[in-house]
């Protein structure tokens, strides 16, 4: 998987976000200086496929609370949200899943997805009224048939293209 660094990361800050060992980052990209990294610099993220190899992807509209997925760019099925409220919005931009959690606990419903950003994913609701609410302290949240369908539908990797 090839990362392209934003403003402001560090090299810290993305093994965080994508749950990797630092020393792991630095070993698969051995040209670069791990202290001297620049905004549009791409690095290798080892342990997670191309999301170009594979065909799903979503696109999460924060204002209109929804997620759709598509197949190959066609439109497969749109899910109605939640999203993170006032002071805990849902981060815009580009994130991958990494990984899937069934049963998480908690108020995170039947399923939980993280997202390639420290502590965001999407997930299910022990309260299916917040959907279609901006509610959440920034994750996406999904009823939980549909987040359980997502999962079954979707590998890591998946690219998760969120905005406004």
């Amino acid at each position: 998987m090839i990362h392209t660094i934003k403003p402001g990361e560090t090299l810290n800050q993305i093994a965080r976000d994508y749950r990797t060992p630092l020393a792991s980052i630095i070993t698969a990209n051995p040209s670069i200086n791990p202290n001297i990294i620049y905004p549009g610099q791409t690095i290798v993220i080892p342990g997670y496929p191309s999301p170009d190899t594979i065909p799903f992807t979503i696109d999460v509209s924060i204002n209109n609370r929804k997620l759709t997925l598509f197949k190959n760019g066609v439109f497969q099925k749109q899910y109605p949200i939640a999203v993170g409220r006032i002071l805990h919005g849902t981060p815009v931009g580009s994130y991958i899943i990494i990984n899937k959690a069934p049963n998480p606990g908690g108020p995170f419903g039947t399923m939980w997805m993280s997202l390639s950003k420290q502590h965001y994913g999407i997930h299910g609701t022990n309260d299916p009224s917040s959907i279609g609410k901006a509610v959440s302290k920034g994750c996406i949240r999904m009823y939980n048939r549909d987040v359980e369908e997502l999962a079954r539908t979707i590998p890591i990797g998946t690219r998760v293209n969120i905005h406004s």
